[in-house]
């Protein structure tokens, strides 16, 4: 078994068109602090990343938001058991924190400056190779957030840009100041709004397309259909895997079940699959806490879909039978469609002192689907009453 692992070879794509190239398959990190189940020890976390760099993948993904910051401080130990050269390391700066309405994101350049300082120090490297602004500020012209990026870039602090939950008028003038290299963005078998605007325009700009929770956050792995949820899962506030609504979805599993047998392969390795097929410049970074599902990801490369077979897959999960909303109201607004920002040259005035939070912040509470570590706080928005918890 494993001499069969160590002959089979992940391959290397290249994302956008700056000369960044990174293993097809890479991995989300932001599960080892939290979020799906409890953060795992680090020594665990670390052992997870070198077998998955031992596998083939090079391409690892976090952010300052993951932990809060923990996330970081992991990889960045993790970092050192590996050759930092062969490494591509991506990082995400611009959610400050939550409060009542939803997450609060500064793009500044005060701000970017801040983020990127307090992140190569936690990571404990020279360089970030991609970096994202993980949410747009709506209230600073994209052209800013830029300019001041492009000068990190110059400086040798970063070298490719990327811009998750964009929208296309925002990667348009993103890309004008400088290249985007990657726009990350949720694609899955029941999460594909992004094929009609997004997928296109990046093509037409040359721009790749990461892709995070491509397994729909565990679902089509049987999260909550022939797997009970964790009691510590943020999972359950999210309106898919709420009662009637995850009732009807676990149509939609054993439809992909079934497929999967055809296809000799399990549910998840089917629907991580089908996102692989999706093109050479579409990057999936599923994440795991458990060795046996990391290999088994890896393994999804090797199922091989024909045209007709991924037709075939896409139609046994119709969207409009998709039961429930992506995302619960309060966060709605993160979605790409929101993600706008003022014309160039607007001046508005940022109401928090962003830049003392983005080294020394409280953050109160996290988005479900950005924040892993701080699922009370979150339980308490929706009228759980538990300890707060700080950073």
């Amino acid at each position: 078994m494993a001499e069969e692992q160590q002959k089979f070879q992940i391959p290397k794509v290249k994302l956008g068109t700056q000369g960044l190239e990174v293993s097809k398959l890479g991995f989300g990190c932001m599960g080892l602090s939290g979020a799906y189940n409890d953060p795992v020890p680090e020594d665990v976390g670390i052992s997870i990343i070198k077998h998955a760099f031992d596998r083939g993948v090079t391409f690892f993904d976090t952010s300052d938001f993951y932990g809060p910051k923990t996330n970081e401080i992991l990889i960045g130990k993790a970092l050192k058991h590996l050759p930092r050269e062969k490494v591509q390391l991506a990082t995400k700066f611009g959610i400050v924190k939550m409060d009542g309405a939803g997450p609060v994101i500064n793009g500044t350049p005060e701000y970017v400056r801040a983020c990127i300082e307090a992140s190569l120090e936690r990571l404990d490297v020279d360089y970030i190779d991609l970096y994202y602004q993980h949410r747009v500020d709506s209230n600073t012209p994209i052209e800013d957030t830029m300019s001041e990026l492009k000068k990190l870039v110059e400086e040798g602090k970063v070298k490719y840009i990327g811009l998750s939950e964009a929208s296309p008028e925002t990667i348009k003038r993103a890309h004008a100041v400088h290249p985007i290299t990657a726009v990350q963005m949720e694609w899955s078998l029941w999460t594909r709004d992004i094929e009609e605007e997004i997928v296109p325009l990046c093509r037409e700009l040359g721009i790749g397309v990461v892709t995070y929770s491509p397994i729909g956050r565990g679902f089509f792995g049987g999260k909550g259909v022939v797997e009970a949820l964790p009691a510590t899962s943020f999972l359950p506030f999210l309106p898919r895997f709420q009662a009637e609504n995850l009732e009807k979805n676990k149509i939609l599993y054993l439809k992909i079940e079934k497929l999967a047998e055809k296809h000799g392969c399990t549910p998840a390795q089917l629907a991580l699959a089908w996102v692989l097929h999706q093109g050479d410049d579409v990057v999936p970074i599923p994440g795991t806490t458990k060795i046996k599902n990391l290999d088994s990801n890896i393994d999804s490369l090797k199922v091989k879909l024909t045209e007709e077979d991924l037709r075939e897959i896409s139609d046994a999960v119709p969207i409009n039978e998709v039961a429930g909303d992506l995302l619960p109201q309060l966060f709605s607004k993160s979605h790409w469609k929101f993600g706008n920002t003022p014309p160039k040259g607007s001046k508005v005035v940022y109401q928090l002192n962003s830049v003392v939070s983005a080294t020394n912040s409280s953050i109160s509470v996290a988005a479900c689907y950005l924040l892993p570590a701080a699922l009370d706080n979150l339980k308490m928005l929706f009228g759980s009453v538990r300890s707060r918890c700080s950073e």
